[in-house]
C-alpha cells in the first residue's frame, strides 16, 4: 500500500513561485488527508550522489530533484509530484498499485508528472541504480542535458520490458499509465485534453529553461492555441449551418431551402 504522503522537491533558496504555491492548493484540495513533504538543503542531503551534487553545484535547480525523488520515495514510500503538477482529483484509487507512473506525449515515462511507490520497490531501486557512475557535469566541463525521462525509460525498457506505445501496462512492480493520466496537457501547443481518466495536470513550467526560451515556448503556445481557438469556432460554424439548414429544409423542402440560402447567405 501506497502511504498517503506527498513529497516535493524545492532548492536553491528561492521562494515558491505563486504557480507552484497555486498547485500545492490543489493537492490540498484533492488530496486533504494526505501529508505534503517539502525536501530542501534542510533535510535532505543533495551532495550524496555525483550527479545530483554536480547538478546542484552548477545551479541545474530542474535536474538537481532527479535522483533525489527516486531516493526519497524509495526510503519513504507516497507520492512525488513537481511543484507545477495541479491535481484535478484524489490519488486514492491509486494507492492499492505497488509503484505507479505515467507517460507524457512523445512516448516517454516522465517521473515529474507524478509518481508512486511503496518503501522499499525494487522498481525505483532500479531507477536509482541507473545514475551509479553517472556524472552531470563532463570531462570537458559541459552539464549533461539529458531529460530524465529518456534515462528513467530507458530504464524501464531495459530492466522490464516497457513498450514505448504509450498505452496502460502492467509491468514487475509498477503500473504505467497512458498521457491523459498525469499528463493531458501538450508541450507543443499548451492545449490541456483533459479526460475523464485524468488525475493531474502537468504544467511544464521547465525550470530548466532559460528566459528566452520559456518566453518562446508561452509565445508559441498562444499562437497554436489561437489556431486551435479559430478551427473550432469554423467548425461550430460549419455545424451550426449544418443544422439550421436540415432544419429548414425539412421545413421548405430543397428548393425551398436554397432559395432561402440565397436569400440570407447571398449564394446562388
Amino acid at each position: 500500500m501506497i502511504p498517503k504522503i506527498i513529497h516535493y522537491c524545492w532548492v536553491g533558496g528561492a521562494p515558491l513561485p505563486e504557480s507552484a504555491k497555486k498547485c500545492i492548493k490543489s493537492w490540498r484540495k484533492y488530496c486533504p488527508d494526505y501529508e505534503i513533504i517539502e525536501w530542501n538543503e534542510s533535510n535532505y542531503d543533495f551532495t550524496s550522489v555525483d550527479y545530483m551534487k554536480e547538478a546542484y553545484e552548477a545551479k541545474k535547480w530542474g535536474f538537481v530533484p532527479d535522483y533525489a525523488r527516486l531516493d526519497i520515495v524509495y526510503t519513504h514510500g507516497g507520492i512525488y509530484l513537481d511543484t507545477d503538477v495541479e491535481i484535478v482529483k484524489s490519488f486514492d484509487p491509486l494507492l492499492s498499485l505497488s509503484a505507479f507512473a505515467g507517460f507524457q506525449e512523445g512516448g516517454e515515462v516522465a517521473l515529474g508528472l507524478g509518481f508512486g511507490a511503496e518503501a522499499g520497490s525494487p522498481v525505483i531501486k532500479k531507477l536509482m541504480d541507473s545514475y551509479a557512475g553517472r556524472h552531470f557535469i563532463s570531462a570537458g566541463g559541459e552539464p549533461d542535458l539529458t531529460p530524465s525521462p529518456r534515462l528513467n525509460t530507458a530504464t524501464l525498457v531495459k530492466e522490464y520490458g516497457l513498450r514505448l506505445d504509450g498505452t496502460f501496462q502492467e509491468l514487475d512492480g509498477i503500473t504505467v499509465f497512458p498521457a491523459d493520466y498525469f499528463c493531458p496537457k501538450s508541450f507543443e501547443d499548451g492545449i490541456v485534453r483533459k479526460t475523464k481518466n485524468t488525475y493531474s495536470i502537468h504544467h511544464f513550467d521547465a525550470s530548466w529553461y532559460t528566459e528566452k526560451q520559456n518566453i518562446e515556448k508561452q509565445q508559441r503556445w498562444e499562437y497554436l492555441q489561437a489556431q486551435e481557438e479559430r478551427e473550432r469556432r469554423r467548425e461550430r460554424k460549419l455545424r451550426n449551418r449544418r443544422i439550421f439548414g436540415g432544419f429548414f429544409r425539412k421545413i421548405f423542402g430543397d428548393k425551398g431551402w436554397e432559395k432561402l440560402k440565397r436569400f440570407l447567405f447571398g449564394r446562388r
